[in-house]
């Protein structure tokens, strides 16, 4: 058996650290991601005038309950996503004049019904370039609060920042939302909201959070569900058994339900209340199935389908065309230059078995396309990446951790 030591969960250390930063007093954030992203978020709230300590194993942040220490600043929120749309969210209720932009990969991303939402709500926001899109100006006066529509077809990151937003308004929101993606991302951030002390309530498509406020506490980080996938991943294609601690039948995070997906695919899955571990059986069955909830692993999936039996068909993902690049076709053009039929539609695609040829995998800087393939490669020797240090968004260590797996030292 091998035991592999997944780091923090991005998802989690990124709200953490908004609602740290948000909270009457001092937050202690245990075993926290320590990555490009979680750093990016980390340095623009110390731009925003925030204190945070980061210490290996430990970050501890002074919350400030009425908003950023800082009259004015300049936020560069890199590549990441939960930065360039938590943070402004965290300002508005503020006071102050705050300017955030990101890379140019993150400035093609949408965060426009967001900041729609915080127009609706009084908040003076504009963008400098395209509608919709990074770079963005506000003039942060605080947020009243009050009842808001709100489309989360794209991203459940919308719906996230608003919520975590609520208990700093003075009236509190009401939020109806339609069209909702990545819903169990949504149970994480209410969950947390909880342990620093709001009280957020759902009723259908209906969310209400009371004007709180939120309490400082010590928040320990669960390993990221998204990463082991690839661990999970690996265990199920190579017949090889693979075990991660701190992730276990009460973790928070959905997209440990990939899990499930392997079990239908033919592998044992035993999920205990501290550790899941995956058998590979020697065998993985074709299926068709429904990732709405879990499209982060999509390309998990994708990178290890042409080794099943029958087609895999992935549905419901639509809203990966709006990640760190367009996963549905990125995936399909890599799967067909390692030689495998591919079919993709609005929301879907849909891979035959066969034999992947070495070749060089096109990443466009997607960290999860890297790590996608590399598992596709322990079955074809000679795969390649163009950017394999993209990783750094959310593992900075993956390529020593998976040589180690792929050896059999770990």
């Amino acid at each position: 058996m091998t035991v592999i030591e997944i780091p923090g969960s991005k998802s989690v250390t990124a709200r953490a650290l908004f609602l740290a930063a948000a909270a009457d007093g001092v937050t202690t954030l245990l075993r926290p991601l320590a990555s490009d992203d979680t750093e990016g978020f980390a340095e623009g709230l110390t731009t925003l005038g925030y204190e945070v300590e980061r210490t290996p194993g430990a970050w501890r942040v002074r919350g400030r309950p009425a908003g950023p220490a800082a009259a004015t600043a300049d936020v560069h929120c890199r590549d990441g996503a939960t930065t360039a749309r938590f943070l402004p969210a965290l300002a508005a209720a503020g006071h102050g004049d705050f300017r955030f932009d990101a890379s140019a990969q993150m400035r093609r991303r949408p965060v426009g019904p967001l900041t729609e939402a915080l127009r609706r709500l009084g908040v003076d926001l504009r963008h400098e370039g395209a509608e919709g899109h990074h770079p963005l100006r506000i003039a942060a006066r605080g947020v009243k609060g009050g009842a808001l529509l709100l489309d989360a077809g794209q991203s459940s990151q919308y719906l996230t920042a608003l919520l975590m937003l609520g208990p700093l308004t003075a009236e509190g929101l009401e939020i109806t939302v339609t069209d909702l993606v990545s819903e169990p991302y949504v149970g994480i951030t209410l969950a947390m909201m909880r342990a620093f002390g709001a009280e957020p309530a759902r009723e259908g498509d209906v969310f209400t959070v009371p004007p709180t406020g939120y309490r400082a506490t010590t928040y320990a980080i669960e390993p990221d569900a998204s990463t082991a996938s690839y661990f999970f991943a690996a265990a199920a294609l190579t017949g090889r058994e693979v075990t991660v601690p701190g992730l276990g039948s009460g973790a928070l995070q959905g997209d440990l339900a990939f899990v499930d997906v392997l079990r239908r695919m033919g592998a044992d899955v035993e999920v205990t209340d501290r550790a899941t571990t995956v058998r590979g059986t020697g065998r993985l069955h074709g299926l068709t199935v429904n990732m709405r909830d879990i499209s982060d692993t999509m390309p998990t999936l994708a990178a290890i389908a042409p080794y099943a039996d029958g087609p895999v068909r992935i549905e419901d993902v639509a809203n990966t065309r709006v990640k760190e690049c367009d996963r549905l076709e990125v995936c399909a053009a890599n799967l067909r230059r390692l030689g495998i039929t591919v079919t993709t539609g609005p929301d879907s695609i849909e891979i035959r078995p066969g034999s992947p040829r070495p070749a060089a995998i096109a990443t466009h800087g997607d960290h999860r396309i890297v790590m996608s393939f590399a598992v596709t490669g322990l079955r074809t020797p000679g795969i390649g990446f163009d950017d394999p240090g993209c990783v750094r968004k959310t593992f900075p260590d993956f390529h020593r951790v998976f040589a180690e797996f792929r050896s059999g030292t770990s």
